[in-house]
């Protein structure tokens, strides 16, 4: 993707007409899926959040792709580090030829506890980030705004409806 892709979808996400919670949730639960160290599957991993927690695909997918290939060996190597300290193993290097399970599986334990508390550290700001984002891009655009506007008030249902109670007479 050049410069001008990534700014065009940022502002179809922005513009999306859904809720900005629901935009920013999504983008959330990307950012989370994109830390783990699940190479290869993480947009499979996003459709499947994405259908099961009944997310905006678009933003959960673009949420997935936020760490690159330039970012994931950094990224590794902290959650490493962090899982490491996490679980008081003694500190040892971390080198990998490749990018593979088998590669890591000598790291698995620190780098999973490692990449989930960075994951829903990441996850979080995300989703205030984004929400932020959202709210600002719209208040330039009167449409927008007033789209914004109606969804905050009128609030938007994420969860599935309410299951019918019976009340025995």
């Amino acid at each position: 993707m050049n410069k001008e892709q990534i700014k065009q979808r940022m502002k179809a996400i922005l513009a999306l007409d859904s809720h900005p919670g629901h935009i920013a949730a999504g983008f959330a639960v990307g950012v989370f899926i994109s830390i783990t160290p699940f190479f290869g599957v993480h947009t499979p991993l996003a459709i499947a959040a994405a259908f099961l927690f009944r997310l905006n695909k678009l933003t959960t997918i673009t949420g997935a792709w936020v760490n690159t290939p330039l970012t994931v060996v950094p990224v590794l190597a902290a959650s490493y580090k962090f899982g490491e300290w996490l679980l008081n193993i003694p500190p040892r290097p971390f080198h990998l030829t490749e990018l593979s399970w088998t590669a890591l599986k000598p790291y698995a334990k620190a780098v999973l506890l490692g990449s989930s508390i960075i994951g829903l550290a990441a996850a979080v700001l995300s989703y205030f980030l984004c929400y932020w984002l959202v709210v600002r891009f719209r208040r330039k655009d009167p449409g927008l705004a007033e789209l914004t506007r109606e969804s905050i008030i009128a609030g938007e249902d994420l969860e599935l409806e309410p299951k019918q109670v019976k009340h025995d007479p």
